[in-house]
């Protein structure tokens, strides 16, 4: 999830460049005394605009995954103008994609403190948070951007991630209801509810909401999941064997543990996946995913 370069052939005339070396020699023998360099300043509207134009291409080269070059474009705009949020907001984007997360949030702090209304900014902050694993500051940002922005479902989503970190999972549960009343096709937040549920114990609810999620997303981790709550029902379960077969093959990762819980797994789902995976009729797909997921 390039452009071609189209350049005019310069052909080289060796008379020619003595000809002008010659007459520079002679100006500047004749009149060097009399030289005044002029350089051109350009005004603060030009100086503006042409930061937003670098800020746009920023944007672009990190949507075409060419990050670096994206960091180097929207450190410059910044400096043209520093007083633009977009372009930290643009420049922290760019910083979360190569690693530089610490420098990342004092962009995103500066965006902040020249527009403090825009809840996006606070939205990405907390988004960064999360991933620093910072879920307390996550919570307290997204539910200050969700007082600007009542009605962002994503925000909802990371506010429900970020209350399971904390094993707040009946707040959570609210928080993933409310994105997906804002957005009734957000499979995400509904997979996530399944998660919840089973955490809580609710197995068949959890069981309904995952068929659910499938009916709008064939993704692997509501598969398994699924799989995973179908075999606790019932051990030789077919559907869960085959669902667990799909799932492997789509994304192997989902063999490991460790991937399970950094997808907000709880003890209870991989204790169920786990004895799932056991199961010998699943021996060939178990080894294959191994040998291909990126987890150790």
């Amino acid at each position: 999830m390039k452009y071609p370069i189209n350049s005019n052939h310069y052909h080289y005339n060796p008379l020619k460049k003595g000809v002008l070396i010659g007459l520079a020699i002679t100006l500047l023998t004749t009149n060097a005394k009399a030289f005044v360099p002029y350089v051109y300043e350009p005004n603060q509207k030009e100086l503006s605009s042409t930061s937003i134009n670098i800020g746009k291409t920023a944007a672009q080269l990190i949507y075409l995954g060419q990050h670096k070059e994206a960091y180097r474009l929207a450190e410059l705009a910044v400096a043209i103008n520093p007083k633009d949020d977009r372009l930290w907001g643009i420049l922290a984007e760019a910083q979360i994609r190569i690693g530089y997360l610490e420098d990342a949030e004092i962009s995103l702090q500066k965006a902040k403190s020249l527009n403090p209304k825009k809840a996006e900014i606070w939205f990405a902050e907390a988004s960064l948070s999360l991933r620093q694993k910072q879920s307390k500051k996550a919570i307290f940002l997204l539910e200050e951007g969700l007082k600007i922005d009542p009605n962002n479902a994503s925000a909802y989503f990371n506010l429900g991630n970020a209350l399971v970190m904390q094993q707040k999972l009946k707040l959570a549960q609210k928080a993933f209801k409310q994105a997906t009343s804002l957005k009734s096709n957000f499979w995400e937040a509904l997979n996530n509810q399944g998660l919840v549920l089973f955490e809580m114990g609710k197995f068949k609810e959890a069981i309904e909401v995952w068929r659910n999620v499938l009916k709008i997303n064939s993704n692997a981790e509501p598969m398994l999941a699924l799989a995973s709550a179908l075999h606790q029902e019932e051990k030789n379960n077919q559907e869960a064997i085959q669902l667990a077969k799909q799932s492997l093959r789509q994304n192997p990762n989902y063999v490991s543990s460790t991937f399970q819980k950094e997808q907000l797994w709880g003890r209870k789902l991989r204790e169920a996946a786990k004895k799932l995976l056991t199961n010998p009729q699943l021996i060939s797909e178990v080894e294959k995913a191994k040998a291909n997921s990126e987890v150790e």
